[in-house]
Protein backbone atom coordinates (compact mmCIF):
# COMPACT_ATOMS: atom_id res chain seq x y z
CA UNK A 1 0.00 0.00 0.00
CA UNK A 2 3.03 2.32 0.35
CA UNK A 3 3.32 2.37 -3.02
CA UNK A 4 0.03 2.79 -4.17
CA UNK A 5 -0.34 5.39 -7.29
CA UNK A 6 -3.60 7.68 -7.15
CA UNK A 7 -5.56 7.75 -10.09
CA UNK A 8 -5.83 11.85 -11.54
CA UNK A 9 -8.11 13.50 -9.23
CA UNK A 10 -10.10 10.43 -8.19
CA UNK A 11 -11.68 12.11 -5.18
CA UNK A 12 -13.20 14.69 -7.43
CA UNK A 13 -16.36 15.95 -5.89
CA UNK A 14 -16.05 14.23 -2.82
CA UNK A 15 -16.92 16.04 0.16
CA UNK A 16 -14.45 14.77 2.80
CA UNK A 17 -13.77 15.83 6.94
CA UNK A 18 -10.18 15.86 7.94
CA UNK A 19 -9.78 16.40 12.05
CA UNK A 20 -7.05 17.95 13.14
CA UNK A 21 -6.09 19.23 9.77
CA UNK A 22 -4.10 22.12 11.30
CA UNK A 23 -0.74 20.70 11.26
CA UNK A 24 0.98 17.25 10.52
CA UNK A 25 -0.56 14.34 8.53
CA UNK A 26 -4.12 15.73 9.07
CA UNK A 27 -2.46 19.03 7.09
CA UNK A 28 -0.82 17.15 4.75
CA UNK A 29 -3.70 14.80 4.34
CA UNK A 30 -6.34 17.88 3.71
CA UNK A 31 -4.07 18.69 1.01
CA UNK A 32 -3.84 15.76 -0.86
CA UNK A 33 -7.39 15.41 -0.54
CA UNK A 34 -7.81 18.44 -2.11
CA UNK A 35 -4.92 17.76 -4.78
CA UNK A 36 -7.26 14.89 -5.79
CA UNK A 37 -10.40 16.83 -6.38
CA UNK A 38 -12.01 16.95 -2.77
CA UNK A 39 -13.51 19.56 -1.41
CA UNK A 40 -11.80 19.32 1.98
CA UNK A 41 -13.88 20.32 5.16
CA UNK A 42 -11.09 21.21 8.07
CA UNK A 43 -11.50 20.42 11.50
CA UNK A 44 -9.40 21.93 14.38
CA UNK A 45 -8.80 23.36 17.64
CA UNK A 46 -6.83 26.32 16.32
CA UNK A 47 -7.92 28.43 13.85
CA UNK A 48 -5.14 30.14 12.76
CA UNK A 49 -3.66 26.89 12.01
CA UNK A 50 -6.67 26.17 9.75
CA UNK A 51 -6.31 29.63 8.14
CA UNK A 52 -2.97 28.75 6.89
CA UNK A 53 -4.14 25.29 5.54
CA UNK A 54 -6.98 26.86 3.82
CA UNK A 55 -4.75 29.59 2.14
CA UNK A 56 -2.24 26.47 1.08
CA UNK A 57 -4.99 24.88 -0.60
CA UNK A 58 -6.46 27.90 -1.89
CA UNK A 59 -3.43 29.49 -3.72
CA UNK A 60 -2.74 26.38 -5.24
CA UNK A 61 -6.11 26.36 -7.11
CA UNK A 62 -7.69 23.46 -5.48
CA UNK A 63 -11.55 23.41 -4.47
CA UNK A 64 -11.86 25.74 -1.91
CA UNK A 65 -11.98 24.31 1.52
CA UNK A 66 -13.96 24.67 4.64
CA UNK A 67 -13.26 25.72 7.93
CA UNK A 68 -14.51 24.42 11.25
CA UNK A 69 -12.84 25.47 14.42
CA UNK A 70 -13.84 22.77 17.45
CA UNK A 71 -12.01 21.44 20.87
CA UNK A 72 -12.87 18.28 20.93
CA UNK A 73 -11.67 18.07 24.21
CA UNK A 74 -14.57 19.96 25.33
CA UNK A 75 -16.87 19.71 22.52
CA UNK A 76 -20.59 18.20 23.50
CA UNK A 77 -23.23 16.12 21.93
CA UNK A 78 -24.63 19.53 21.18
CA UNK A 79 -21.55 20.74 19.54
CA UNK A 80 -21.82 17.40 16.78
CA UNK A 81 -25.57 17.95 16.05
CA UNK A 82 -25.45 21.95 15.17
CA UNK A 83 -22.31 20.50 13.41
CA UNK A 84 -24.31 18.20 11.26
CA UNK A 85 -26.46 20.35 10.66
CA UNK A 86 -24.58 22.89 9.78
CA UNK A 87 -23.06 20.67 6.99
CA UNK A 88 -26.22 19.09 5.86
CA UNK A 89 -27.36 22.97 4.74
CA UNK A 90 -24.30 23.41 2.73
CA UNK A 91 -23.40 20.25 1.44
CA UNK A 92 -26.01 17.33 -0.16
CA UNK A 93 -23.40 14.57 1.18
CA UNK A 94 -20.12 13.31 3.22
CA UNK A 95 -17.82 11.23 1.35
CA UNK A 96 -15.24 10.60 3.99
CA UNK A 97 -13.92 11.22 7.44
CA UNK A 98 -10.28 11.05 8.18
CA UNK A 99 -9.97 10.85 11.72
CA UNK A 100 -6.81 12.38 12.70
CA UNK A 101 -7.14 14.14 15.77
CA UNK A 102 -5.19 12.71 18.80
CA UNK A 103 -3.47 13.26 21.81
CA UNK A 104 -0.56 11.85 23.33
CA UNK A 105 -0.93 12.17 26.65
CA UNK A 106 1.93 11.44 28.67
CA UNK A 107 4.52 8.22 28.71
CA UNK A 108 4.43 6.82 32.69
CA UNK A 109 3.61 4.02 34.30
CA UNK A 110 -0.06 2.78 35.17
CA UNK A 111 0.28 2.97 38.27
CA UNK A 112 1.18 7.28 38.58
CA UNK A 113 -0.68 7.96 34.81
CA UNK A 114 -2.38 11.47 35.88
CA UNK A 115 -6.42 10.89 35.69
CA UNK A 116 -7.75 14.24 34.44
CA UNK A 117 -4.38 13.68 31.56
CA UNK A 118 -6.55 9.91 31.23
CA UNK A 119 -9.76 11.39 30.71
CA UNK A 120 -8.41 14.41 28.27
CA UNK A 121 -7.02 11.58 25.98
CA UNK A 122 -10.14 9.28 26.00
CA UNK A 123 -12.02 12.05 25.26
CA UNK A 124 -9.85 13.64 22.18
CA UNK A 125 -8.77 9.42 20.60
CA UNK A 126 -12.18 7.73 21.34
CA UNK A 127 -15.28 9.79 22.43
CA UNK A 128 -14.66 12.51 19.98
CA UNK A 129 -14.48 10.12 17.09
CA UNK A 130 -17.22 8.24 18.23
CA UNK A 131 -19.56 11.30 18.69
CA UNK A 132 -18.88 12.60 15.58
CA UNK A 133 -18.98 9.66 13.33
CA UNK A 134 -22.18 9.21 14.47
CA UNK A 135 -23.89 12.39 13.76
CA UNK A 136 -22.40 12.31 10.43
CA UNK A 137 -23.90 8.85 9.66
CA UNK A 138 -26.74 10.54 7.80
CA UNK A 139 -24.54 12.69 5.50
CA UNK A 140 -22.01 9.57 5.36
CA UNK A 141 -25.29 7.31 4.24
CA UNK A 142 -26.09 9.98 1.37
CA UNK A 143 -23.24 9.58 -0.59
CA UNK A 144 -22.33 6.52 -3.27
CA UNK A 145 -19.32 5.42 -1.10
CA UNK A 146 -18.39 6.47 1.80
CA UNK A 147 -14.64 5.87 3.70
CA UNK A 148 -14.35 6.45 7.61
CA UNK A 149 -11.40 6.24 8.30
CA UNK A 150 -9.75 6.25 12.12
CA UNK A 151 -5.95 6.54 13.19
CA UNK A 152 -4.62 3.92 15.02
CA UNK A 153 -0.84 2.60 16.11
CA UNK A 154 1.52 -0.19 16.99
CA UNK A 155 0.56 0.35 20.31
CA UNK A 156 -3.02 0.41 20.67
CA UNK A 157 -2.16 -3.75 18.54
CA UNK A 158 0.22 -4.78 21.28
CA UNK A 159 0.88 -3.16 24.78
CA UNK A 160 3.58 -1.45 25.45
CA UNK A 161 4.98 0.11 29.17
CA UNK A 162 4.47 3.66 29.70
CA UNK A 163 2.23 4.09 26.72
CA UNK A 164 -0.74 4.54 29.24
CA UNK A 165 -3.75 6.46 28.34
CA UNK A 166 -2.79 6.62 24.10
CA UNK A 167 -2.25 2.88 24.30
CA UNK A 168 -5.66 1.92 25.72
CA UNK A 169 -7.07 4.55 23.15
CA UNK A 170 -5.82 3.21 20.11
CA UNK A 171 -6.94 -0.15 21.36
CA UNK A 172 -10.45 1.31 21.64
CA UNK A 173 -10.02 2.86 18.26
CA UNK A 174 -9.39 -0.41 16.65
CA UNK A 175 -12.45 -2.31 18.80
CA UNK A 176 -14.49 0.94 17.55
CA UNK A 177 -13.53 0.66 13.65
CA UNK A 178 -14.48 -3.23 14.13
CA UNK A 179 -17.68 -2.41 15.31
CA UNK A 180 -18.94 -0.28 13.17
CA UNK A 181 -17.30 -1.98 10.39
CA UNK A 182 -19.35 -5.11 11.13
CA UNK A 183 -22.59 -3.24 11.53
CA UNK A 184 -22.72 -1.60 8.70
CA UNK A 185 -20.75 -4.53 6.27
CA UNK A 186 -23.61 -5.47 3.49
CA UNK A 187 -26.21 -3.43 4.78
CA UNK A 188 -24.57 0.52 3.86
CA UNK A 189 -22.35 1.81 1.10
CA UNK A 190 -20.16 2.96 4.04
CA UNK A 191 -16.39 1.27 5.07
CA UNK A 192 -14.72 1.42 7.81
CA UNK A 193 -11.24 1.17 8.33
CA UNK A 194 -8.02 1.77 10.34
CA UNK A 195 -4.37 3.53 9.59
CA UNK A 196 -1.09 3.06 11.42
CA UNK A 197 0.83 5.67 10.33
CA UNK A 198 4.19 4.50 11.98
CA UNK A 199 6.73 6.47 13.17
CA UNK A 200 6.43 9.76 11.25
CA UNK A 201 8.35 12.66 11.09
CA UNK A 202 5.60 14.91 13.27
CA UNK A 203 5.42 16.97 16.77
CA UNK A 204 3.64 14.08 18.50
CA UNK A 205 6.54 11.55 17.37
CA UNK A 206 9.24 14.27 18.42
CA UNK A 207 7.56 14.47 21.97
CA UNK A 208 7.28 10.70 22.81
CA UNK A 209 11.02 10.19 21.48
CA UNK A 210 13.00 13.64 22.28
CA UNK A 211 16.18 11.86 21.55
CA UNK A 212 15.22 10.66 17.94
CA UNK A 213 16.47 12.26 14.97
CA UNK A 214 13.86 13.50 13.24
CA UNK A 215 15.83 13.48 9.26
CA UNK A 216 15.82 9.33 9.81
CA UNK A 217 11.66 9.21 9.74
CA UNK A 218 9.33 9.23 6.61
CA UNK A 219 7.43 12.55 6.59
CA UNK A 220 4.00 12.76 6.06
CA UNK A 221 3.99 13.41 2.55
CA UNK A 222 5.62 10.20 2.93
CA UNK A 223 2.63 7.80 4.28
CA UNK A 224 -0.04 9.55 2.14
CA UNK A 225 -0.55 6.46 -0.31
CA UNK A 226 -2.78 4.45 2.14
CA UNK A 227 -4.51 7.74 3.32
CA UNK A 228 -5.09 8.13 -1.00
CA UNK A 229 -6.26 4.15 -0.97
CA UNK A 230 -8.67 4.31 1.64
CA UNK A 231 -10.47 7.54 0.93
CA UNK A 232 -11.02 6.47 -2.64
CA UNK A 233 -13.07 4.32 -4.57
CA UNK A 234 -9.91 1.82 -5.36
CA UNK A 235 -10.65 0.77 -1.44
CA UNK A 236 -14.63 -0.03 -1.66
CA UNK A 237 -14.50 -3.01 -0.88
CA UNK A 238 -11.91 -2.71 1.72
CA UNK A 239 -13.71 -2.66 5.05
CA UNK A 240 -13.02 -3.79 8.60
CA UNK A 241 -9.08 -3.66 7.87
CA UNK A 242 -6.29 -2.20 10.17
CA UNK A 243 -3.83 -0.99 7.63
CA UNK A 244 0.21 0.03 8.12
CA UNK A 245 1.15 3.15 5.97
CA UNK A 246 4.36 2.17 6.07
Amino acid sequence: MFDYQAPEQHLKNRVILVTGAGDGIGRVAAINYAAQGATVILLGRTPEKLDHVYDEIEAKGYPQPAIVPLNLESATEHDYIELANTLSQEFDQLDGILHNASLLGVRTPLESYDPVIWNQVMQVNVTAPFMLTQALLPLLNNAEDASVIFTSSGVGRKGRAYWGAYAVSKFATEGMMETLADELDNTSNIRVNCINPGATRTQMRATAYPGEDPATLPTPQDIMPVYLYLMGADSKDCNGQSLNAQ
